[in-house]
């Protein structure tokens, strides 16, 4: 059972643990770009469809 206070960095433990290799890379890689459409394509739309693609993902932002 997972404790209620998971932080960003026990959560990428448990997915090293969890996914092979190639899995994590490709959550990484991801994630990034995620992260880069963010920065540099900052469209009030295609954030907000990120950020709504994030919360349907699961992903806690804010």
């Amino acid at each position: 059972m997972r404790a209620t206070n998971d932080t960003v960095s026990s959560r990428i433990e448990i997915a090293r643990a969890e996914l092979t290799p190639i899995q994590f890379a490709t959550g990484l890689l991801f994630a990034a770009a995620i992260a880069f459409v963010l920065v540099f394509l900052q469209e009030p739309l295609a954030h907000d469809a990120m950020h709504n693609f994030r919360h349907a993902a699961g992903i806690t932002c804010h």
